[in-house]
């Protein structure tokens, strides 16, 4: 039997980072305490000091990061967001946990990301707030997306969760909208050993009142001031954190440069291959080619061992649970209808082996 290769694969980065990982399990279960203690504390800010930001605020998840900065931003019930179709449901899921609505746009076709040009159609009086998703590791075209904003006097929150270390016209994504959030799950570029995740912003009230909703709505006495969830950044996925902080750019350019050996092997294979926005530092959180034969080439990587992934098989505005709960923009969703049916993400991890690069890359065009 061929041993497997994963789309993703988080233990191979533990064993890169092993010795280190385990110094700090030992030093959090050693010293405590083991909620919201030091090492929360120092890798909020030196999450902060890495994007060249005033602060950073860990909570339990991507998903919670998103919906508490909306809740900081008095986004809820009667208000619209507007977001793509064409990304984890998370980020749909935290507009709806707001009590707020998703509405959806369509994508611009070569970077899977929100087409700015397809935004002020979808703006009404109820519009908040816009969610621009870095899919995939690529930014979106945050400059039209900030002027229309602005225009419009909208919030910008930047869903980051794929897209650790990306750059944005020399620019860390995450430091271009009011807010940006972070997931931390584990076969994000930076990961956790568990679920995790982070908001970024300049404006230290918005800081202060994520502080408060991540935990009961209290203030530094635990006395509520608004009602909260508990949300918290665990310790010891904090100190797991600050390991591969310090590793995030090394990483993010292994990743750069599979991309690089998958686009050199492939580039005559008849597939469409990720293109790198102009003045933009993609990260390739995945690699996602595009074939009208998808299904039949996952089909046959997987009798070689090869893992091949669909993120994302459904848009959002597909999922039955989530049809009632969101709207879509007049101008409909076509790329992301068409993309959908032909996109297959090729594994890639900083870990993986060239050989299997090549290996893989041998029968895709087999």
């Amino acid at each position: 039997m061929l041993p497997k290769i994963y789309c993703g694969f988080p233990p191979a980065q533990f064993k890169s980072y092993k010795q280190e990982i385990l110094e700090a399990l030992e030093r959090v279960c050693t010293d405590g305490p083991y909620i919201l203690g030091l090492e929360v504390e120092a890798f909020e800010s030196e999450f902060a000091a890495y994007h060249g930001i005033d602060y950073a605020v860990g909570v339990g998840s991507g998903t919670d990061a998103l919906a508490l900065t909306m809740r900081a931003y008095d986004i809820g019930v009667g208000d619209e967001v507007i977001t793509v179709s064409h990304t984890a449901l998370a980020t749909a899921a935290a507009i709806i946990m707001t009590g707020a609505t998703p509405v959806l746009v369509d994508i611009e076709e070569n970077y899977f990301t929100l087409d700015p040009l397809k935004i002020e159609a979808a703006i009404t009086p109820r519009t908040k707030a816009i969610i621009p998703v870095h899919l995939y590791g690529q930014p979106c075209d945050m400059g039209p997306i900030l002027e229309i904003a602005q225009r419009h006097n909208l919030i910008v929150i930047e869903d980051c969760a794929q897209a650790h270390g990306a750059l944005y016209k020399d620019k860390k994504v995450g430091t271009l909208g009011q807010a940006g959030c972070f997931s931390f799950y584990p076969t994000k570029n930076l990961g956790a050993i568990g679920d995790g995740g982070g908001v970024i912003t300049r404006d230290l009230h918005i800081a202060d009142r994520l502080k408060r909703l991540r935990q009961y709505g209290w203030d530094a006495n635990r006395v509520s001031q608004e009602p909260g969830v508990v949300s918290r950044l665990d310790e010891i996925q904090a100190a797991i954190l600050r390991v591969k902080l310090r590793g995030l750019d090394q990483d993010n350019q292994c990743r750069r440069d599979i991309a690089d050996q998958y686009m050199s092997m492939l580039k005559d294979g008849g597939l469409v291959l990720p293109q790198e926005r102009p003045e933009c530092r993609h990260v390739y959180h995945l690699y996602v080619v595009r074939s009208h034969k998808r299904d039949q080439l996952k089909e046959n990587l997987a009798t070689f061992g090869i893992e091949a992934g669909i993120h994302y098989s459904h848009p959002v505005h597909m999922h039955p649970g989530y049809r009632d709960k969101i709207r879509i923009s007049p101008d409909g969703l076509a790329v992301t209808e068409r993309v959908v049916g032909r996109i297959l993400t090729l594994p890639i991890y900083p870990e993986l082996e060239r050989e299997k690069v090549q290996y893989i890359a041998k029968e895709l065009l087999s």
